[in-house]
């Protein structure tokens, strides 16, 4: 199984913090897993499905959407993070 977090808005958006999906080939990307669950139609697609507003981490480090999942454990997403 693989863990995907959501964090702000994103979380808002599905209804829930963290759900654990079946374990995709280790040859897909962070872009393929989101494309995944926003084919889920409803909050996923609103909130997943343009990845230029997302960000993501794999097993808690950043990584761009074109990263591949491996064996990770984890991905989380979430939206820009910005300073002040």
């Amino acid at each position: 199984m693989l863990s995907i977090v959501y964090f702000a808005w994103v979380r808002e958006a599905i209804g829930r913090d963290e759900e654990q999906v079946e374990r995709p080939d280790p040859g897909m990307t962070v872009a393929d897993i989101v494309a995944m669950l926003a084919a889920r139609g409803g909050g996923y697609a609103e909130a997943l499905g343009d990845t230029a507003r997302l960000r993501a981490a794999v097993d808690q480090r950043f990584v761009p959407m074109d990263s591949l999942i491996g064996e990770a454990k984890e991905v989380a997403l979430f939206p820009p993070v910005t300073g002040g």
